[in-house]
């Protein structure tokens, strides 16, 4: 990832849904000014997600996705509905794709009231406004196009830019440190990064707290313990990755605020009250209770994997129970949940906001408590309370 690229996670998600033939992936290539997509005249070319990063003025960093037909049948058909589907979850903002040369169809309806069922703003834009003798004024949420002709693209544009209601500046950190103080970031250097970078959310906390004017000083663990005997003064924070929570814990001032980039990232995604409540379900697991260990993104696995290995570890010890353990990583999530004890999840530092909450309030609806890695870890580690009490809003 390129330094002055704005990870995906942290974009506004736009996507194209609508019928076979209606013109979204015309539409799509129009909006990006560019083939991100491959167009036909055959119906059901589009046969899984595309994503296009891009800016849009005023939103700023956006994702463009385009999604195969809603209407798509056959057994391979159903599959690319259920691609569609599952990017629902992650959209902050949809375009409806029809053909204004017809009327709308059940499909379209369907997507109509999914939306509204889900609260995601949404533009009507209907296509192939080209082919009528006569093109309606456009409507509050419906704009004309014509992806051949390139009309109404820039109306198209400045109709999702008036959709989009920037929520309050959120920080990751920053905002827990005064000014001009100083955080420890605890960074071990994990096998499973590429050499000379460091994982994602130590990357975004690094930032937010010097946006925030702050300094933030980086070590390994195994420089922890010299490199605080270094500074005049305790720093205001320690941020440590999970995987050494318990080494680093041992090593901080109990005087000294400590805490975790994974349970940074819950509180930035909107859900550690949840991961909170869910991580106290691990003592409640018994042998053949089923769990569900999820990531966001997908990595090569390799020797000493956190949420393949480690974590597996921690429950077997503070459990002692022999627990069937299910993985998922990616965009793969199942749907049903019911039969899980409880499922520890990532950071999420890959998924935007809309697709965690989905992901939580997937499995509240079917009384499953969720989790994530670095709250699950303190808990097993008799640390939660110290972990979560820089962050006033959470209470144990």
């Amino acid at each position: 990832m390129s330094l002055n690229e704005t990870p995906l996670a942290q974009r506004v998600h736009i996507a194209f849904f609508g019928c076979r033939n209606a013109g979204k992936s015309s539409l799509v290539n129009a909006v990006t000014n560019q083939q991100m997509s491959v167009v036909s005249s055959i119906g059901g070319t589009t046969t899984d997600p595309v994503k296009k990063a891009m800016e849009l003025l005023p939103i700023g960093p956006v994702a463009i996705i385009d999604t195969p037909g809603f209407d798509d049948s056959g057994a391979l058909g159903e599959k690319r509905v259920e691609a569609a589907k599952k990017i629902l979850s992650s959209c902050d903002i949809a375009v409806l794709v029809t053909d204004s040369t017809r009327g709308e169809n059940g499909c379209e309806k369907q997507l109509l009231e999914i939306f509204s069922q889900r609260g995601i703003p949404y533009l009507i834009a209907k296509n192939k406004c080209d082919l009528l003798d006569f093109v309606p004024a456009d409507e509050e949420k419906t704009v004309y196009v014509s992806a051949a002709e390139g009309r109404g693209i820039n109306n198209l544009k400045q109709a999702l830019a008036s959709l989009y209601r920037p929520e309050k500046e959120k920080h990751i950190a920053g905002d827990l440190i005064a000014p001009g103080s100083v955080a420890v970031l605890v960074t071990p250097i994990d096998s499973a990064a590429p050499r000379g970078r460091l994982i994602l959310p130590q990357q975004q906390t690094i930032r937010d707290i010097i946006d925030c004017g702050s300094s933030a000083l980086v070590t390994r663990e195994t420089e922890l313990e010299k490199t605080l005997a270094s500074l005049k003064e305790p720093p205001a924070i320690v941020i440590t990755d999970s995987q050494a929570f318990k080494y680093v814990a041992n090593i901080v001032p109990q005087s000294v605020p400590l805490t975790s980039f994974s349970i940074l990232m819950a509180r930035y995604k909107g859900f550690l009250a949840a991961a909170v409540k869910g991580a106290r379900a691990i003592d409640s697991l018994r042998t053949g209770s089923k769990v569900l260990l999820s990531e966001g993104c997908t990595h090569h696995r390799q020797c000493g994997d956190i949420g393949t290995v480690k974590l597996p570890a921690l429950l077997k010890k503070r459990t002692g129970a022999e627990l069937e353990l299910s993985f998922t990583s990616g965009g793969d999530f199942p749907q049903r949940l019911s039969d899980y004890s409880l499922i520890i999840h990532c950071g999420g530092c890959m998924l935007n906001e809309r697709e965690m909450r989905s992901r939580m309030a997937l499995a509240a609806s079917q009384n499953v408590p969720f989790t994530n890695y670095g709250t699950a870890i303190a808990y097993m580690n008799g640390i939660l309370e110290r972990s979560v009490a820089p962050l006033a809003e959470i209470s144990l």
